[in-house]
């Protein structure tokens, strides 16, 4: 028996990594099906989704450059960075982010990521599997953010 080779029933179990951050069996899809959100050169590989756990492990990657759609939700989650460098909103605070760094994400706070512009940046994001849609900021709220000169420049950049 080649030990290097898992079984068919465990197939679905183990998904081997491959170049680039993809991974046997998964899907490597748009950030958004509708594209209705303003987002910039990401995708997204949904790694796990097990209801009877309540949850999803997803992986997303921008392009040197990309962003994330700014958003906020009734449920939390948590992000960790995997590779490249970049940016993330979260509610009024804008912090540079790097491989490793945890960064948890409260219900209805405003929150965004992007990859620093020479390099693409990739995370994991835990979620909910069962969730309820991001809301985008009207212009009246995008205003208010951007009262605050270190969000203002981060939304412009």
């Amino acid at each position: 028996m080649d030990t290097d080779t898992p079984p068919a029933s465990l197939t679905s179990l183990l998904r081997e990594s491959q170049p680039g951050f993809r991974w046997n069996g998964v899907e490597h899809a748009p950030y958004k099906e509708d594209g209705a959100a303003p987002f910039k050169a990401i995708s997204r590989q949904t790694l796990f989704k097990e209801a009877a756990l309540g949850c999803e492990l997803r992986y997303f990657e921008m392009d040197a450059g990309g962003y994330s759609t700014l958003e906020r939700h009734e449920h939390m989650h948590a992000v960790m960075i995997l590779r490249g460098h970049g940016k993330c909103l979260l509610g009024d605070i804008v912090r540079d982010v790097r491989p490793h760094d945890l960064i948890t994400i409260p219900a209805w706070t405003w929150h965004q990521f992007r990859a620093t512009a020479g390099e693409p940046m990739g995370f994991l994001c835990m979620v909910n599997h069962d969730r309820d849609r991001p809301q985008l900021p009207t212009d009246h709220e995008r205003a208010e953010m951007a009262c605050n000169p270190v969000v203002a420049a981060f939304l412009t950049a």
